[in-house]
């Protein structure tokens, strides 16, 4: 197995349990947050959705500065309900798929960097860039697990049962 084919089975994986998360937001709760200091409910979801896009950029441009001194500034579409979460991962996911078909393990070899206001955050093969951004959505998955379950949503299955979900995903 290539680290294309490898990639592209994981992100089918990770998308689908992307989906079942974002399929259990509640409407209207864009600003919720369970703490002062969390991020709130829609900044999370709009990561979840839209972070399988970072596999794009990593294998279609060089590098990617967050913060631009003299640029625009990245601003995604407020999304509020589930459906238009889950239609903004389709999106990624499409591009993040049709980036993965297109490319060659001796090119994910090559590197990638992040700057941020014109500054190196970090130089790294964009294979490594795109193994990162999966653990990334696992994590932001997991917080959002936490939040449907502060909010009395229901918990879908992930990677295993849970209360509300005895499947195993």
């Amino acid at each position: 197995m290539t680290m294309t084919q490898w990639f592209l089975a994981e992100l089918e994986s990770e998308a689908g349990k992307s989906r079942r998360v974002l399929e259990q937001l509640p409407a209207d709760k864009r600003d919720w947050k369970p703490h002062e200091r969390s991020m709130a409910l829609g900044y999370l979801s709009d990561l979840v959705a839209n972070i399988f896009s970072w596999v794009d950029l990593a294998i279609s441009q060089d590098e990617l500065d967050i913060a631009p001194k003299d640029g625009p500034k990245y601003a995604p579409a407020a999304l509020n309900t589930s459906a238009e979460f889950v239609a903004a991962l389709d999106k990624a996911v499409g591009k993040a798929r049709e980036a993965l078909q297109k490319t060659s393990d001796a090119h994910l070899e090559t590197p990638w960097r992040l700057l941020a206001g014109g500054n190196l955050a970090f130089e790294q093969p964009r294979s490594q860039v795109i193994r990162d951004t999966f653990l990334h959505s696992a994590h932001h998955r997991g917080q959002m697990t936490v939040y449907l379950r502060l909010m009395g949503s229901k918990v879908p299955s992930v990677y295993g049962p849970t209360a509300d979900d005895r499947s195993f995903g």
